[in-house]
């Protein structure tokens, strides 16, 4: 099955499964004239008291309804927590929990402290259902550019909360774990820390989405603490992890470079200046410790790649990668930064 495919099912299934029959059809309606119906999906939000939105590929939002009503956002709850929320308890605290099919719902209401910490959350008021999609090729471009000879580049993946990061990850793992024919790669080990169940979306430890034959996934753990666990216990080739940004996470990340294990990681950003900027990934990106760092973004209708290389005397040199009105890959010289 193409990843188009298994996407538009997937979405299908969550709509029968989670969302009351009338609402189902108002969400159809609204997609199915797209080009890509629901293939183009990416988020489904719903607020109490207020219009449901649906957001599409390229950010493109549309209403679908004026009002989610009290009632319809309580059958809903109930669908996710399977009737009972107190089993559940642990996602609801989180803010978050994940669904059969790797599909995450985030959620919103009143916060219950405890020691001044979150306990639950109660009165839910908003869901944001995510779609999540294993894209099969995803990471084509990606493949040549992650090795160095017979070494492993660090990579980072950097784009705004909905671009692609994660899902471009994903398929790096999975076509790393099983073996890149086409170069002549065998299948390398792989150990996911997958901190908010969002790169290999497990259900019970069960990943919902394809990894890769040769992963390991260490599903719920903290990205600092899963990634010295994966080092002692699966002696892990490449260490795959999404949304870095604190300092426990660059010191995690240091220690498995010094332990010989390639990292791949993601964060939030828009440009390569940002992230000279930001107050704990400069010190990775200015080090040369990622020696490759993709932005994705999208221009007129399609994803495109600047692609920054860590240069021999320091720095990094950029191309942007762009498929053509033929569909064909072009590469071309940006810049030295």
């Amino acid at each position: 099955m193409t990843g188009n495919y298994i996407g538009a099912a997937r979405v299908e299934l969550l709509l029968e499964q989670y969302f009351p029959k009338e609402l189902q059809e108002d969400v159809l309606q609204c997609v199915n004239h797209l080009d890509n119906g629901l293939n183009s999906l990416q988020e489904i939000r719903c607020r109490v008291h207020k219009p449901l939105f649906l957001r599409c590929a390229q950010g493109k939002e549309i209403q679908a309804i004026d009002n989610v009503s009290s009632k319809q956002m309580r059958y809903m709850v109930n669908r996710i927590s399977q009737g009972s929320v107190y089993a559940w308890e642990e996602e609801f605290r989180r803010g978050y929990l994940t669904l059969p099919g790797g599909c995450r719902v985030g959620l919103t209401g009143k916060a219950v402290l405890e020691q001044g910490q979150i306990h639950t959350l109660t009165h839910i008021n908003g869901l944001n259902f995510r779609i999540a999609r294993a894209v099969s090729g995803a990471a084509d471009i990606l493949m040549p550019l992650l090795f160095e000879g017979n070494h492993i580049r660090n990579c980072l993946l950097v784009s705004p909360p909905g671009g692609g990061k994660t899902t471009m990850l994903r398929d790096m793992v999975r076509q790393l774990s099983d073996g890149v024919t086409v170069l002549g790669k065998p299948g390398y080990t792989v150990a996911v820390v997958d901190e908010r169940s969002e790169i290999a979306g497990c259900i019970q430890g069960i990943p919902q989405l394809d990894v890769g034959c040769r992963t390991d996934v260490l599903d719920g753990c903290s990205k600092s603490e899963g990634i010295r666990m994966m080092i002692r216990a699966m002696a892990p080739q490449i260490i795959a992890v999404d949304e870095i940004g604190t300092e426990a996470d660059v010191q995690a990340l240091e220690e498995a470079s010094e332990s010989g294990v390639a990292v791949f990681a993601t964060a939030h950003g828009i440009s390569i200046e940002g992230l000279y900027r930001h107050p704990v990934l400069y010190k990775l990106v200015k080090g040369g410790y990622f020696t490759l760092i993709v932005f994705l973004h999208w221009h007129l209708g399609q994803v495109v790649s600047e692609i920054y290389l860590r240069a021999g005397g320091g720095g990094y040199e950029a191309v942007r990668y762009y498929s053509d009105d033929w569909g064909r890959q072009r590469y071309g010289f940006l810049q030295s930064v």
